[in-house]
């Protein structure tokens, strides 16, 4: 069941809880870890899930962050079809979070900080954002896929403002399109 929620104040601090435990296993490996996604955004409606990206300075070091990781328990996914993004399977948490290890620079994690520093500094985004959010949600209570692909053209009029091609922009609308290729309606 998919749940959109007004914007909780304890998000951020559920981001720091996560944040402590997995640094220390990985800060000789990466440069940083980023709140992204909905939750990383003040007043934004979101699913209560925190996104995170751990970010790496080059590919090689992929394995050293995988590894550490793995001790904590994290289950290495792939990249999913999201070229310079690695995706974890949570070990079970007190805080419900998707757990990313993206290459600097790469374009997930472009179109992730371009999005949430576009939705903290636009009152107008943030509010059309939640809206249509909340909308989905009640339409397409049961299918994560209908649900992302249904806000797609919002993330993509968005995110063109900010130095991503032509050709990355259609990647990022390949990859949210629901398996049927079509919103179910």
């Amino acid at each position: 069941m998919i749940r959109v929620e007004d914007y909780n104040s304890q998000w951020p601090f559920w981001f720091q809880q996560i944040h402590s435990e997995i640094w220390p296993s990985v800060k000789e490996h990466a440069l940083s870890v980023e709140h992204v996604g909905s939750t990383s955004v003040a007043g934004l409606a979101a699913k209560p899930i925190i996104d995170m990206d751990i970010i790496v300075e080059s590919p090689e070091k992929l394995p050293f962050v995988i590894q550490a990781l793995s001790k904590l328990g994290y289950v290495h996914r792939g990249n999913l079809g999201i070229e310079g993004r690695e995706a974890f399977r949570s070990p079970g948490h007190a805080y419900k979070h998707n757990l990313y290890v993206c290459i600097n620079d790469c374009m997930a994690l472009r179109n992730h900080l371009a999005l949430r520093d576009h939705l903290r500094s636009s009152e107008s985004a943030r509010s059309e954002y939640s809206a249509l959010k909340k909308k989905l949600a009640a339409e397409y209570p049961e299918s994560i896929d209908d649900y992302v692909e249904g806000k797609t053209q919002f993330i993509l009029k968005v995110i063109s403002q900010y130095n991503l091609s032509e050709e990355e922009l259609t990647s990022i609308q390949e990859a949210n399109k629901a398996p049927s290729g079509k919103v179910s309606r």
